[in-house]
């Protein structure tokens, strides 16, 4: 399954039925999982471990050097889960020691054309990144969240599970849990419902979360105050917990 025009270094190691397509090269200390598929004209350096049933297509570069100028050469860490999605041109890199060693890429997840995900990024499972999506370092990005295309998230950003942006977003704070937004910088346009609708959310969990969102985005209530009220009134409803753990951990704020 190797092509002859592939170059493998002799320390990487590869799975069952792993395919490399020709041109492409796969650095020292690769590990890569059963069944996955890897076009051609790719590049992926190590330190890097990649799970089972991935797809990687033509010249995307994988596990290279953190772009960060105190980046010293240190053995930090690419970790790729199973059963992503790397469209053409995609750009992955590891870690720092500055940060948390490694950027972690869950299961599930769809990258598409031109994306790119800087150093000790954190993402979850089942989300889609649109073309030319791109986070700088530090970020984190829930499970179930959509990027639109050219979307921009600064370091140290964090976007909360099930949250869409739309095209040409930029954010410089965190978007919370469900929020759907836009704009540079970003603001929030309500919940995002259809998003909801199609991972089978109840409607009373969806009109919660709008409840939820009018206290925080529409009463005239500082944050804190909208906070206390969500606390006092939404008590016990998971989805609204989450929300208002998220914004009440939140270190950068978050857009309003």
């Amino acid at each position: 399954m190797i092509h002859p025009q592939a170059l493998v270094d002799s320390t990487a190691k590869l799975g069952k039925e792993v395919h490399i397509g020709p041109f492409s090269v796969i650095g020292a200390n690769v590990e890569i999982g059963d069944n996955t598929w890897i076009g051609p004209h790719v590049v992926i350096n190590g330190p890097t471990r990649i799970g089972r049933e991935n797809k990687v297509y033509q010249y995307s570069s994988i596990g290279e050097a953190p772009q960060h100028l105190g980046y010293g050469g240190e053995p930090t860490w690419l970790e790729i889960g199973d059963r992503n999605i790397f469209r053409e041109y995609c750009t992955f890199n590891r870690g720092t020691t500055d940060g948390l060693g490694a950027t972690r890429i869950g299961n599930d997840n769809f990258f598409m054309a031109y994306v790119h995900v800087a150093h000790d990024c954190v993402i979850g499972d089942h989300t889609i990144f649109a073309n030319c999506a791109s986070l700088a370092g530090h970020v984190a990005v829930g499970d179930y969240s959509f990027l639109g295309g050219f979307t921009g998230i600064h370091q140290f950003c964090r976007l909360g599970a099930h949250c869409m942006t739309g095209i040409a977003t930029i954010t410089f704070k965190d978007i919370p849990p469900y929020i759907l937004s836009y704009g540079n910088t970003a603001i929030p346009y309500g919940i995002n419902v259809r998003g909801l609708k199609r991972r089978q959310f109840s409607t009373e969990t969806i009109k919660a979360l709008h409840d939820a969102y009018k206290v925080i985005y529409k009463s005239g209530l500082k944050l804190s105050e909208a906070i206390v009220m969500l606390e006092t009134e939404a008590a016990g409803q998971p989805e609204v917990d989450n929300l208002v753990s998220f914004i009440k951990s939140s270190e950068r704020g978050i857009i309003r």
